[in-house]
């Protein structure tokens, strides 16, 4: 019986009674966990639950879905020392055995420990204590490190290349000795043999005997004890049959014992090598953040009167910056002055520069193209769209979709398995089948070093990293590893309309007044609208710019959900909304006015009504552009046989329109976000996986719901807590790219866990003598070390392949990489 675990998780939002209950009684329904009990005093829920069972990504989606937070603190640590698959789990469950440790991530091929905690139980000592113990070092908190991680990856290539040329230089002499019988002095082969290897044994072995030996001492049995067993067993046997010590001269493996570390550190030093290629994406997204900027003063009159250069750490929000041609924005910002084209590929994918004037959005490592921009830094550091995106991409390369429960289970009984079959194999060889004790001696150590768990280990890490790597050089952020999972079973996708099938950007078409002038109808809506942040309301406040006029402040500002805006105006009350919005307020609709809105919707426009202390005084018109993306979209997920919906708060009219343009299957209209919410529930029903794409704010709820939510934005729109996938400058393809990629990284890792399994199948068979049985064949310990070091650069070179991996709807648009 797994052992269970008690946590105290600080919750916030419960504010009464109900609360607590309604906690209680939705996380006491969840698989895994044993007790709870929520507490108002202290805001945190006590939980006892299964690790095994249930993680705390489960226990935070129930809480959000309830519309509760979890707040823990995350910290993740870079280590060094990690190397295969049961060097994870041992960080992982000695880690978690600490008090206030709710849930650790270690990754192999980005060698982090990215840990959930309670910082007032648990510091970053007692994390470095443990991992210390294990035999591993904690280089420092990612994103403070004083070390160069480079250096520290070149000086450890180097340092396995120079073990691999002394091992094999020396493991040449030795077999050559062995032929010619050379025997100067009067000492014996064997003898010669032991004074040559002695010292390039020690050394080359050095780093996986220390480790096996730490593994034994701290009771931790991993691949190292293993690699230490076959290793120590061929040299200690040439000792003895050097000295015919219970073995007689025919036991001279020292060549063997000098060659299995040798291949071991070839399987390591091309490991690591492979390692670092699947992280390149990242790395690239890092250096594309810029190091320093220009400080600019200017004078009275609007003339610049100094420039300094200056770090990035020294910029503070509201200073002016100036960008020069060629040059990387250093922060996010608004432009102030100046006009030119930005290439904002590495943050959206899009090839073609947007063209930036006063009052556009830029964002930090964008390009400058043509001419000098002067812009004003709004957000700054870790606050950033690219350094979101480097947070939500390396957190997602950290993650694990469910498959890889499969090889983690696998990982887990594997050494105790193989150790037991090779005594098995030996036994069975030396006193069933009465082989020599120098074959049945040979047979296990090839078993001990054939064997191999880190390709089982890597199968997941590797592909989702190089996937979720590739997929951000498109801008889309896959956010964590249970998409992947998840997208492959999708048969539903359900939209929202307004900034999602459509632009997001109406225009105002028609303005007609009801006594009143055009101007005053602007006026009056434009001052109220000025107030959201809704697309609507910017175009509007962009109409009263065009015509110039001068919007007044209102007072007892008011949003009413689904239906508009109220306010005061010179003691009035002033209603901007649509037809719901007057009907709650009981405004009548003349016949005049009702044929004018119905004619307006026919046209597929939103129509807003002004009433001024409850009479209408105009309506106001505005139209949304359909995306050219959005027909080709809908039409791959036909393809792809899933069916499609959209759920709009707009009319029915103006769905239908929208809906028929780009051939949505069915659409719900008029719905306001708590309806999308039931709606997705319902499409839920009868097993099925739903995907939501919004624009990540109004439909939040309904983006949890879905097995899989898709926020839809561009630059600092993004609502990056709200979806799963948020897909950058709301290019809608991406939805269904995000959808393709899923599929391939999947099909991927299931192709990695095979050949995993497949080559443990094959070689611990064949290291036993399978082969020697049936056709005199036998597979020599040097060999296995060869070939279980291939093993996982095979599946790391299997994953390296999605780095050219194209989505198919993709193909016909080439797009540019971040590298590019």
């Amino acid at each position: 019986m797994a052992k269970l675990k008690d946590m105290d998780l600080p919750i916030e939002g419960m504010h009464c009674a109900s609360c607590v209950l309604l906690t209680n009684k939705t996380l006491g329904k969840v698989d895994g966990i044993e007790k709870v009990e929520a507490d108002l005093a202290s805001n945190k829920v006590h939980l006892t639950v299964n690790p095994k069972k249930v993680s705390l990504n489960q226990i935070e989606n129930e809480v959000k879905n309830i519309g509760f937070e979890i707040h823990t603190d995350e910290i993740t640590l870079k280590l060094q020392g990690m190397h295969c698959a049961s060097c994870v789990m041992n960080v992982e469950n000695f880690l978690k055995r600490l008090d206030g440790v709710f849930e650790v991530r270690a990754d192999l091929t980005t060698q982090t420990a990215r840990i959930n905690y309670d910082k007032s139980k648990v510091s970053v000592d007692d994390f470095e204590k443990v991992i210390d113990s294990l035999g591993f070092e904690v280089l420092g908190v990612e994103g403070q490190l004083e070390v160069d991680e480079e250096a520290l990856y070149q000086e450890d290539l180097k340092n396995k290349l120079r073990r691999i040329v002394v091992g094999l230089i020396f493991s040449v002499i030795l077999m050559t000795i062995m032929y010619v019988k050379w025997q100067p002095f009067g000492l014996t082969t064997g003898q010669i043999s032991l004074i040559i290897s002695i010292l390039p044994f020690i050394y080359v072995s050095y780093p996986i005997l220390k480790a096996g030996i730490s593994g034994l001492l701290h009771k931790n049995l991993n691949m190292d004890v293993m690699y230490s067993m076959g290793v120590l067993v061929a040299f200690v046997s040439s000792v003895l049959g050097t000295f015919n010590i219970v073995l007689n001269h025919s036991f001279m493996f020292y060549e063997t014992a000098l060659m299995l570390p040798s291949f071991l550190m070839i399987g390591r030093y091309l490991e690591a090598r492979a390692k670092k290629s699947t992280t390149d994406s990242i790395k690239e997204l890092i250096g594309l953040q810029p190091t320093t900027a220009t400080l600019v003063e200017f004078d009275e009159n609007g003339e610049v009167i100094t420039e300094k250069d200056i770090s990035i750490s020294e910029i503070k929000i509201g200073d002016v910056l100036l960008v020069r041609p060629g040059d990387q924005i250093p922060a996010d910002g608004e432009v102030v002055r100046g006009h030119s084209y930005v290439d904002e590929s590495m943050i959206n994918g899009e090839p073609i520069p947007n063209s930036k004037s006063i009052d556009d959005e830029v964002f930090a490592g964008t390009i400058n193209q043509d001419n000098v921009l002067y812009i004003k830094a709004l957000k700054i550091g870790q606050e950033t769209v690219l350094s979101n995106i480097i947070r939500l991409v390396e957190k997602a390369q950290s993650s694990r979709p469910p498959v890889q429960k499969i090889a983690d289970t696998a990982v887990s009984y594997f050494i105790p398995v193989v150790l037991a079959i090779a005594i098995a194999v030996f036994c069975i060889w030396y006193f069933i089948f009465d082989s020599t004790l120098l074959f049945a001696l040979t047979t296990l150590i090839s078993i001990l070093v054939v064997a191999c768990p880190c390709s089982l280990g890597l199968a997941t890490p590797t592909a989702v990293t190089v996937g979720i790597g590739r997929a951000a050089e498109y801008g889309i952020l896959i956010k964590n590893g249970d998409v992947l999972e998840i997208a492959d079973k999708i048969n539903v996708a359900a939209f929202d309309k307004t900034g999602t099938i459509t632009e997001g950007k109406p225009e105002v078409d028609d303005i007609i007044p009801y006594g009143i002038s055009h101007e005053e109808v602007l006026y009056y809506i434009a001052s109220v609208e000025k107030n959201s942040t809704h697309p609507i309301a910017k175009s509007i406040i962009k109409k009263s710019k065009e015509e110039n006029i001068e919007l007044t402040q209102v007072s007892n500002f008011e949003n009413i959900t689904g239906k508009g805006l109220k306010a005061e105006i010179d003691n009035e009350i002033i209603l901007a909304g649509n037809k719901n919005l007057l009907e709650y307020n009981d405004i009548e609709i003349s016949d005049e006015i009702l044929s004018q809105y119905d004619s307006l919707l026919n046209e597929s426009k939103t129509v807003i009504f002004l009433a001024i202390a409850g009479e209408i005084k105009g309506i106001l018109s505005l139209s949304d552009k359909i995306k050219d993306t959005s027909k080709r979209t809908i039409e791959e997920l036909h393809k792809m046989g899933i069916k499609t919906y959209m759920l709009t708060g707009d009319n029915e009219n103006t769905a239908k329109t929208v809906a028929n343009a780009v051939g949505i299957d069915d659409i719900s209209a008029n719905v306001l976000p708590e309806d999308k919410l039931n709606i997705v529930k319902d499409l839920q029903k009868d097993e099925n996986k739903v995907v939501f794409v919004g624009d990540g704010i109004n439909d939040a709820p309904a983006l949890t719901q879905a097995d899989i939510g898709v926020a839809m934005g561009n630059g600092t729109d993004i609502a990056m807590e709200s979806g799963d996938v948020v897909v950058m400058e709301g290019d809608l393809e991406n939805v269904v790219a995000a959808i393709q990629f899923s599929k391939k990284v999947m099909t991927r890792i299931k192709q990695n866990i095979f050949w995993a399994f497949a080559y443990n199948s094959v070689l611990i068979p064949v290291a036993a003598g399978a082969l020697f049985a049936a056709f005199g064949i036998m597979f020599r310990p040097e060999l296995s070390g060869l070939a279980m070091a291939l093993s996982s650069v095979t599946v790391i070179s299997l994953s390296l392949a999605l780095k050219g991996y194209v989505p198919p709807i993709k193909k016909s648009v080439p797009k540019k990489s971040i590298n590019n």
